[in-house]
């Protein structure tokens, strides 16, 4: 018997606040900006694209464009998806290493 494989997709396992939380404050922790931003879409796939473009005003379409692996998202862009989403930024003093 052959196993087959299939794609995991993060965005299945999004399914509450705190979970977005987690999984936003994984991706900021790289200090990976494309990462962040695949991370972002991940959870904006998980909410509903079409919810998230009705709620910005930017279309489905740029939406996955921003947020694809080859997008680079503006700053205005990411705010605005995150504040769709219920997630804020913060800021904190790095620690001294």
């Amino acid at each position: 018997m052959t196993e087959k494989l299939t794609t995991y997709d993060p965005a299945e396992d999004l399914t509450s606040g705190q979970a977005i939380a987690d999984f936003m404050a994984g991706a900021f922790e790289t200090n990976d900006p494309g990462f962040i931003a695949h991370a972002l879409g991940v959870v904006a796939r998980a909410k509903g694209m079409t919810q998230i473009a009705s709620q910005t005003g930017l279309s489905r379409e740029q939406l996955y464009r921003s947020f694809s692996a080859e997008g680079n998202p503006t700053l205005r862009t990411m705010l605005a998806v995150m504040k769709a989403l219920g997630i804020e930024l913060s800021a904190k003093l790095a620690s001294v290493h």
